[in-house]
Order: C-alpha cells, then structure tokens, then sequence
C-alpha cells in the first residue's frame, strides 16, 4: 500500500494524476488544509511573504511534515519570476532560503515546493525516477524560459521526462494586455493559439498551453494535469481573484 493512501480521500489535499515513476511522490496543498490562519489568507495559507502572520505560517510549514508524512523538511525557494533553477544536494534544507524559480533533485529523502497562487507550478519526473524537478511558471518566468531551464537543469533528454501540469488560473479568467501576448509570439509564433482577444489591446491567456508549447518544443510530449482554475476553484488561492491580498498553496515533489 501507498505510503499516502489513507489519505487520498481528504480534501485538505490534491493528488496530481500523473504515471509517476516508482518512488516518486507529489501532493499539492489546499486552502482547506489543517490552518490557523485568518480571512482572508483562511486557512492552511503557506506563504511567508503574502501579509499573513509569520508565526502562523512557519507553523503551517512545519505542520506538512507529519501530514503527508513527507521524509523531510521542504526546500522552500524564493520565488521572483525569473529562470534561475537551485540544485538540490544531500543536505537538509536551509533557513535561508536560495532566490530560485525552480528546484532539482537526484537525492532520495529531499522534498521540493513551490508556491503558487494563479501562477502554474509544474512537476517533472524522469521516467526512471531516478530525478526530480519543480517550477514555478508565472507569464513573465515562463516567457524566459524556465521551463528550458529546468529541463535542462535535469541533464537528461527530454524525451525521458514526463510533467504535471498544478492548478493555475485558467484560460476563461485571465485577461493579459498586449506586452504578455507580445513576449510570447516573439519566441514562437503559434503561441498565438494561446490568446483570444476580449477587446482592444486585450486576450484572454491560457497559460497551462503555452506551458505544454514550449514543453513540447523541447521534446518532452508526456505532459499531464492542467484545468484546474485557482481563480474559479475555491479550494486554491487565487492572488487576481483576491485582489493581491492572498495566501500561496505548495506543489510538493519527493523521492520516496
């Protein structure tokens, strides 16, 4: 039996549907979790830079340990909308955490996160689960490449990877204006597949296709996951859905 089996059925958590390699693991946090934290970051908020009380937080963080019965502490990132992937090694995770936008992994007993709330997290494993990844893909890291940067920060071909695509905000609720679409059709032409125009100077913007654009242009076709709106979904936080005064939900990533 799975190691997270008894809990499967309980909604404070979301199991991406992925094939994941033998010893792979993944859970993605909700707002429903076991949290004490108060409207309008209620309840099981995990971001320390959201507004939110600290001290509630750090609990928060702590709290996942036992709950998922995770093999050890996450290695939580600070997150900046940029490309840079942190590497990491056999050593427990730090309080200081590495300013990064992705996270890998070949180490067993290491736990990746990543904190989104609209963003798209998105996992990766190699097929022999013998590596793991994770990133953290708003437009602007997407549109410069972290995705890229984490598949080849993984050294192996893409073809020997497959992803997951978390909860993110979805086609029908983002509306971008003319720089994002720009920044994408610059880079490849069928991005614009992605857009569809609302008004002048306006598209609404499916950010799990251009992830899957890109992802695919690398090679890497075993994509999964996707349609999960955190912006229409009340289990996630949504950060335009709340006006920018919201919590963070994780994308955990382990080797069992």
């Amino acid at each position: 039996m799975r190691a997270d089996a008894g809990r499967r059925g309980d909604p404070a958590w979301l199991w991406p549907d992925w094939p994941a390699p033998v010893g792979v693991r993944a859970a993605v946090t909700t707002r429903q979790g076991p949290g004490q934290s108060l409207p309008p970051f209620d309840r099981f908020n995990l971001g320390l830079a959201s507004g939110d009380d600290v001290a509630r937080v750090q609990m928060h963080r702590a709290a996942l340990v036992p709950a998922l019965a995770l093999p050890a502490t996450p290695h939580w990132l600070q997150q900046v909308h940029g490309t840079r992937v942190h590497r990491v090694g056999p050593e427990p995770a730090s309080a200081v955490m590495p300013q990064a936008d992705a996270a890998v992994c070949t180490e067993r007993g290491q736990v990746l996160a990543i904190l989104t709330a609209d963003c798209l997290p998105v996992l990766f494993a190699r097929r022999d689960g013998r590596a793991i990844g994770a990133a953290h893909a708003g437009w602007r890291g997407l549109a410069a490449g972290v995705l890229e940067a984490t598949v080849a920060a993984m050294e192996s071909p893409a073809g020997e990877l497959i992803a997951w695509l978390g909860p993110c905000i979805g086609a029908d609720s983002y509306e971008v204006g003319a720089e994002v679409r720009a920044a994408f059709v610059a880079h490849d032409p069928e991005a614009a597949a992605a857009f569809a125009v609302t008004r002048p100077g306006h598209w609404r913007c499916d950010l799990a296709l251009l992830a899957r654009q890109r992802l695919r242009a690398l090679g890497l076709e075993a994509v999964h996951g996707g349609g999960v709106d955190t912006l229409t979904d009340p289990r996630f936080y949504s950060y335009r859905g709340e006006a920018g005064r919201t919590g963070r939900f994780a994308s955990l990533l382990w080797l069992a």
